[in-house]
């Protein structure tokens, strides 16, 4: 049995942040039953391109949407009409937890707070994830990643010294605020199971992008160091640990214990470097980072990439510069069983990327992300509408 199993979610959600989080859930075992409003075509995304599964013409096409919704349910839910209101909270009388990823002030008219829902369900849990808070100045601005890392400081220390300022390549806010989304979850399940009361739990985009800045942030803080970017990625304040160059192309080399430098000197043939007294502590090779640089790219260069990782071989913590498809084409990702296969309804078989989580011993659960409403008739069997009620709520907001 996987964790999270027994664990119901009904989550309000849409395109990318609350999605990520959920999907942890979901992969985990939790039944997470997604709220989408037919009448705006559910999830924004979707409709989200440009690439869609081959041939897919359903509302689940969308490769965009398929990496967020892995192993969820969709009902199709108008909460802004009394059916569809009535239906809801009957799904929260049977939930744990609501999740939600709205702009601040929407959780409040579509009555998602605990103020709104502990009524239904005392133990009810009311997860929120908004762009900025749900109160405050900026309750009502919509937030989303990159201008989060714009304003967080991210492109600051993203990118080479004197090149334009640049963003990290991944939705790094989004991903980061959806997985704090989902400890929030569990954490307030957690305290709601044992005091039988639910509570407002909350997460911002805004939030989560500034406590990401960590030891940059307390270096500011407590020294009022302003830390930039540095030359090939480099770290602040340890070397080597930066982009070097190989004779194909680069290498990262990460030496961040003295035990790395001196077997990185042996492995390289030059072992007098690691007693030379420009580099026989972390502080003397940070005052002589630039010329180590170019000592460490022309002994490099004498060797491939590859000739050069076959050699540290894990003595060296070392990696090499790959793109996307690089990335993913490695055998090691293979090895560790990190794609999964997951099966489409009208035949067929598509890649995906597999929880990060494993749980030995069991098989990790491989649903595609359901198309619009694809649950709505089984969900409503399960809360027991008869065949009468059905046909009212299709005019009420159940579709």
């Amino acid at each position: 049995m996987l964790p999270l199993a027994g664990l119901r979610i009904v989550a309000v959600e849409q395109y990318g942040a609350g999605p990520f989080g959920t999907q942890h859930l979901a992969d985990l075992g939790a039944d997470v039953i997604k709220v989408e409003n037919p009448a705006l075509g559910g999830d924004v995304a979707r409709s989200v391109g440009p690439h869609f599964l081959e041939g897919g013409e359903s509302s689940a096409s969308s490769l965009f949407f398929q990496s967020f919704n892995r192993n969820k349910r969709s009902i199709a839910l108008d909460l802004s009409r009394a059916g569809g209101r009535r239906v809801f909270h009957d799904l929260v009388r049977t939930a744990d937890a609501v999740a939600c990823n709205n702009r601040g002030d929407v959780q409040d008219k579509l009555g998602l707070t605990y103020a709104h829902l502990g009524k239904v369900k005392p133990s009810i849990v009311c997860a929120h994830l908004t762009g900025y808070g749900r109160e405050g100045e900026r309750a009502t601005w919509p937030g989303y990643d990159y201008l989060l890392q714009a304003e967080a400081g991210y492109f600051a220390v993203t990118g080479e010294p004197g090149s334009p300022p640049a963003r990290m390549g991944l939705s790094i806010v989004d991903f980061m605020a959806g997985t704090y989304l989902a400890l929030a979850v569990v954490s307030g399940v957690h305290q709601a199971r044992e005091t039988g009361r639910g509570r407002d739990i909350d997460v911002t985009l805004f939030d989560t992008a500034v406590f990401n800045l960590n030891y940059l942030a307390t270096w500011y803080l407590a020294s009022g160091h302003n830390q930039g970017r540095e030359p090939r990625s480099a770290h602040p304040s340890l070397t080597p640990c930066q982009l070097y160059m190989t004779k194909d192309g680069w290498i990262y080399l990460m030496c961040n214990k003295e035990k790395f430098w001196e077997e990185l000197c042996s492995k390289i043939g030059r072992a007098e470097w690691a007693i030379d007294p420009r580099f026989a502590q972390f502080s003397d090779r940070l005052r002589n980072r630039e010329a180590l640089t170019g000592m460490l790219d022309d002994v490099l260069s004498e060797k491939t990439t590859a000739e050069w990782m076959a050699l540290f071989a894990g003595a060296v913590p070392a990696a090499p510069l790959n793109d996307v498809a690089q990335a993913l084409d490695n055998p090691f990702v293979a090895n560790r069983g990190r794609i999964q296969d997951l099966s489409q309804p009208g035949g067929g078989t598509f890649r995906m990327l597999a929880s990060p989580i494993q749980c030995t011993g069991e098989a990790p659960p491989a649903s595609p992300g359901p198309a619009l409403g694809g649950d709505t008739e089984a969900l409503l069997d399960e809360l027991g509408y008869d065949s009468k009620t059905r046909s009212r709520l299709l005019d009420t907001g159940v579709g």
